[in-house]
């Protein structure tokens, strides 16, 4: 059988990070990337299991490789991450007849998983189920140093883990306790990338306002990574809003690597849902984190995460939280209903609010917040944006995208631009996920 492999990514940014992490292995003992599942001899799932919708949608992605897999090339199928870390062997009972499933702490145990498979080429042994490996390590910590890089920007996790066992959230069940990378290491993986030609980080952690390493909290590490030669763009995520200090507020400030993006996710703009979520905050306090980073940050750009439908919600606490959309007027949000993980506080509470009820108040928030992106995105008419390049756009021949120091898509003309330049263009029109460019004034020197 050939030496080939095939990643589907489900979920968040340290999904993406670990699958680039799995991939970099695999290339080392002589894997190649496939174009497509099809073609390919390992085939990994990395799941998401943050929501309900997230596993139903690995769990049908499964299912269709598994029936390709009967009617096309043999290949060996693994399901990782967080929805195998949940499930186990229980994945078989939901139809996903694989060859093995692997939780977040065990991808250095994959080659020796792999080489088990010899005997398994046509899919699990009749009878055996697949191979199950789920064990939390509280020592695991993952770097990616690739040997080559084919990206303007990258993903850099400086911590796993997270102790706030928020009612609702299923991540400390899966990715276990907090526990943040050597920041020596952190450096040393950032230096790395930077000489492959990445320009922009992005730092990932469940609450990077925790990370703490010898002496070494957030804002001093991102003190030390500004500092990196050749550097241009540094982002992180996310916050949680009881840890966001003024130190850090500070460091965004005054480092100049450090761009005016801050997310910060609220969840709900009620003081009583909140508490029930064990958040840690009232929403007067959440507001006044808010007021003081955008006083001390100029032009920051605040996004959050917003959920409907938390078991017991009335239309007072949903009020509460369209009136925080109005008041606060976030950049942009990721807005979800509630759906029950197993496991969690929250599961054991009755899940009251009707399904419809939940779509509509969704569909209430969206508008709301979709009325104030509006807004945002049409004063940007006819200003100047800072844009680093990422690459050519997939959609139109003729123009490059980026980002924005707050973190807004553009798209812009590629005549005299490069890939990885930051330049400063003029915006000429506006929609609400895209701000067009007709006119590169400058680049901004290395």
């Amino acid at each position: 059988m050939d030496k080939t492999y095939f990643i589907e990514t489900f979920g968040c940014q340290m999904n993406v990070y670990d699958s680039e992490f799995v991939a970099d292995m695999l290339s080392m003992r002589g894997y190649s990337r496939a174009p497509s599942p099809e073609e390919a001899s390992l085939v990994l799932i990395n799941t998401c299991s943050v929501r309900d919708r997230a596993e139903r949608k690995a769990i049908t992605r499964a299912q269709q490789l598994v029936a390709l897999r009967r009617s096309g090339p043999p290949a060996h199928i693994g399901i990782i991450g967080c929805m195998a870390q949940r499930l186990g062997s229980g994945l078989e009972e939901a139809g996903c007849r694989v060859d093995f499933v692997m939780g977040p702490d065990t991808y250095l145990d994959l080659p020796r998983i792999i080489a088990g498979l010899k005997d398994r080429v046509d899919g699990p042994v009749r009878g055996a189920g697949p191979v199950v490996k789920v064990t939390q390590d509280p020592g695991c910590l993952y770097s990616l140093k690739p040997e080559a890089y084919d990206s303007v920007t990258a993903f850099v996790t400086i911590m796993r883990g997270c102790n706030n066992f928020c009612s609702y959230c299923i991540v400390p069940y899966v990715r276990g306790r907090e526990r943040s990378k050597p920041h020596r290491e952190v450096i040393a993986e950032i230096e790395h990338m930077v000489a492959l030609g990445v320009k922009g980080i992005t730092l990932l952690g469940q609450n990077v306002n925790s990370y703490s390493d010898d002496g070494v909290d957030f804002a001093s590490l991102l003190g030390r990574v500004n500092d990196i030669e050749g550097l241009r763009r540094i982002r992180f995520t996310t916050s949680h809003p009881r840890d966001l200090t003024p130190k850090v507020i500070e460091a965004m400030r005054e480092l100049p690597g450090v761009c005016e993006h801050l997310h910060l996710p609220l969840q709900s703009g009620s003081d009583r849902v909140l508490k029930i979520m064990n958040r840690g905050y009232t929403y007067g306090r959440y507001r006044e984190t808010v007021e003081l980073a955008r006083s001390r940050v100029p032009g920051l750009a605040v996004t959050t995460d917003l959920m409907v439908g938390f078991p017991s919600e009335d239309d007072a606490d949903h009020e509460a939280t369209l009136q925080a959309v109005r008041e606060l007027k976030f950049e942009s949000a990721f807005m979800f209903r509630y759906s029950p993980r197993p496991g969690t506080r929250a599961s054991d509470l009755e899940d009251d609010v009707p399904d419809d009820e939940k779509t509509r108040r969704l569909e209430e928030v969206m508008e709301a917040e979709n009325r104030v992106i509006d807004a945002c995105k049409r004063a940007l008419a006819g200003q100047e944006v800072e844009i680093l390049v990422e690459g050519a756009s997939k959609r139109e021949e003729g123009y490059l995208t980026g980002r924005t120091r707050k973190n807004w898509l553009a798209k812009l003309p590629e005549k005299g631009v490069e890939e990885g330049e930051v330049v400063v263009a003029r915006v000429k029109g506006v929609s609400r996920w895209m701000i067009t460019c007709d006119e590169v004034l400058r680049k901004v020197g290395a």
